[in-house]
């Protein structure tokens, strides 16, 4: 399936839902993010600096429980990945700056509550795709878009804990971690292997919508 088509079909769905959905939900952060590189013999780069870059995200979020205890959300999301590094033996430098936007699932549970404290867990499964990004070897800046030796469709697995607070009958404030690992970001004509790993930490707010029957 060709990339916008699939981008389409992920929006429209989104979009069909949101008359059920019960919250809208927004989120800024920041991920620190680092590339596991694997050159074609299988030795991996050791000498690798993570980099700060930021991410935003916003969707859909239904209870589907009885108890509302558990959390369905659909979303849409844009972030930044980066990374540093360098290899003594043969003399280089190489940089990785890359942006990616992503729709995404999320599975989230109530945990436990402390006064007016919520706290969850949260898995996600996300398909990100390469909009931006540029690759840096020594002095010479390659442009990553398309180019068949780095997928610019990658796969994403994360888990997340967060807590969230409510700040009016209809709007809570949330704030979490989230750690993500790619399952394959390139295998390449030469058998080079690259997984990205990401921390991120993020703040966001859930607001009710008209028809939500919810509280905080």
């Amino acid at each position: 399936m060709k990339r916008p088509l699939l981008i389409s079909l992920i929006l429209i769905l989104i979009s069909s839902i949101s008359g059920f959905s019960q919250q809208l939900y927004m989120e800024y952060g920041t991920t620190i993010s680092s590339f596991d590189y694997k050159n074609s013999q299988g030795e991996p780069l050791d000498n690798i600096l993570s980099q700060s870059k930021t991410y935003i995200g916003m969707g859909y979020r239904d209870n589907i429980n009885s108890a509302k205890t558990l959390f369905l959300s659909l979303g849409a999301s844009y972030s930044g990945y980066g990374t540093i590094g360098s290899d003594n033996r043969l003399d280089n430098y190489f940089e990785w700056d890359v942006g990616y936007l992503g729709v995404h699932a999320d599975l989230d549970t109530y945990l436990f509550q402390l006064r007016d404290f919520s706290f969850y867990l949260k898995g996600t499964i996300a398909t990100e795709f390469l909009i931006r990004g540029n690759q840096t070897i020594n002095n010479q800046v390659y442009n990553l878009v398309g180019e068949d030796e780095f997928n610019n469709t990658i796969f994403f697995v994360k888990g997340s804990f967060g807590m969230q607070y409510p700040i009016s009958n209809n709007t809570a404030i949330f704030a979490n971690y989230t750690y993500g690992k790619t399952v394959l970001l390139n295998s390449g004509i030469n058998a080079e292997k690259l997984n990205l790993n990401t921390h991120q930490f993020g703040i966001g707010f859930i607001v009710n919508l008209p028809n939500c029957d919810c509280d905080f």
